[in-house]
């Protein structure tokens, strides 16, 4: 039985929580609040107390959804604890030490399993060959799945003429496998996220749902994620949040977008054959080189002549092999290459036009082509949409944790992540997360250099970032 206060005021606490509902919903409707004079003094005695009552109401609720500034700065001064960033730091340069190539991080996934252990967190394994997702599942009720993602793989280096260099940094802790590095700042993804794993698991008696930890293979051009995603383990999940290292941004700073923010992004390669002979008597060939050459040429008017200025779009050749001797005109031409669109309709068409342009270029020179867009092995990439939700939960979590003036607009990217798979799947944000130090760094070097570097002190910000991102979710989101 109700007490008799609430059954007293039933009728105002009703039309309260109403009008709660529809502000929360929409800002607007405040307006609905403004009324007009009351027939009777007690009927707007009665509209004071719905509007006094619905005021603290909605205040309650927006207190309760807000992040809170003291987890954010509880999280980040957990790891940023000297014993903890240590540790990090000792993982990460593990990982650097022993790189390994996409579906081949049978070391690090090693790694991962034994901190994992340790931290008493149970995990899947193996998914997607050599992939772990790990759950800390929240003891205080039931709630959503949000998941954290981190990838795994390293790069092959190229330096010069496309020879396989070590890494290029002389440091203690530089590679120690040929023609392999960390470039792309994957060592300390996983750290930061093991780091992730830690703070969450401490707090996991707190914790109203659960949290994924994704520790990803090939992300480096071979579609771990949607490997990932086809082994069922994240079929659960209403969210995911992921960070990739940006070198430009300085410690401290993170930077996203809503919506589109990386592109859609494939390869071809493809072959043009005629017939081979004497350079000095070209007239006795069918020369294949002219018909590539014509071929590379009309790719580019794709992106000038065909494609809106106001849309983003690439389509580049870097790979062109012909013959061996100076005098010979060879048989065939193999080219190479990427194109990206900021939209997944504009990479598509990007892919017919490519196909049609280099037929035709070759039925002109009287020769025949065949293209491959290596679909099977080198999945395409979608574009990497942003959930306009997710990103704004994010930003509001890394305003409160690093202050408003640290998290920045970033612009859009051409580079394709395989995060955007799971953005299909679920509602998804990736953020940059600065690793830059002008202070200490000779020279910010960007990913995919075999000179790359990055300030450490990212670890511990990074790792805070993940927990709370995942927290403050659980918070806001209490039905699963």
């Amino acid at each position: 039985m109700l007490p008799a206060f609430h059954v007293k005021y039933s009728a105002v606490l009703l039309p309260a929580l109403v009008l709660v509902e529809q502000v929360s919903r929409d800002q607007s409707s405040l307006a609905a609040l403004v009324l007009p004079p009351m027939a009777s003094t007690a009927a707007h005695h009665h509209r004071v107390l719905v509007l006094v009552l619905a005021a603290l109401l909605l205040s309650s609720q927006l207190a309760a959804v807000a992040p809170s500034p003291a987890l954010g700065a509880d999280l980040l001064g957990a790891a940023r604890a000297p014993s903890f960033a240590a540790w990090m730091r000792g993982l990460r340069r593990r990982i650097h030490q022993r790189p390994e190539l996409a579906f081949q991080e049978h070391r690090t996934s090693e790694l991962v399993r034994a901190e994992l252990d340790a931290l008493g967190v149970p995990y899947a394994w193996p998914v997607a060959k050599t992939g772990v997702v790990a759950t800390v599942a929240g003891g205080a009720g039931a709630g959503p799945t949000v998941a954290l993602r981190a990838d795994m793989d390293a790069l092959p280096v190229q330096y010069n003429d496309g020879i396989l260099w070590q890494e290029m940094v002389d440091w203690e802790y530089k590679s120690q496998e040929d023609g392999k590095m960390h470039a792309c700042g994957h060592d300390a993804h996983v750290t930061m996220l093991l780091g992730a794993a830690k703070l969450l698991q401490s707090r996991k008696d707190d914790l109203k749902g659960t949290i994924k930890l994704v520790f990803q293979p090939a992300e480096e051009g071979y579609a771990g994620a949607y490997f990932v995603l086809e082994e069922g383990d994240l079929d659960d999940m209403s969210a995911i949040f992921g960070l990739h290292v940006n070198p430009d941004l300085p410690i401290g700073v993170v930077a996203s977008r809503p919506g589109p923010f990386l592109s859609a992004a494939a390869r071809f390669t493809l072959t043009i054959a005629g017939k081979g002979g004497h350079a000095g008597a070209p007239h006795a060939t069918i020369d294949p080189v002219i018909a590539a050459a014509s071929a590379i040429l009309s790719l580019q008017q794709l992106v000038s002549r065909e494609t809106d200025p106001l849309e983003a779009a690439v389509v580049s050749v870097t790979m062109l092999k012909g013959g061996e001797a100076y005098n010979v005109i060879p048989g065939s031409v193999t080219v190479g290459g990427t194109f990206r669109s900021m939209t997944d309709q504009g990479l598509s068409y990007l892919m017919k036009r490519i196909k049609e342009i280099v037929e035709a270029q070759a039925t002109v020179n009287r020769c025949t082509a065949t293209i491959d867009f290596l679909e099977e092995e080198l999945r395409p990439y979608p574009t990497t949409v942003n959930d306009e939700r997710m990103y704004a939960h994010a930003k509001e979590v890394a305003e409160y944790m690093l202050g408003e003036a640290n998290v920045k607009i970033a612009s859009q990217n051409m580079g394709g992540e395989d995060f955007a798979f799971y953005a299909q799947r679920a509602a998804g944000a990736m953020f940059f997360i600065g690793v830059g130090n002008e202070t200490t760094m000779e020279r910010v070097h960007p990913v995919h250099s075999p000179y790359f570097v990055m300030d450490e002190d990212a670890l511990p910000i990074g790792a805070a970032f993940h927990a709370a991102v995942a927290i403050e979710y659980l918070n806001k989101n209490p039905c699963a």
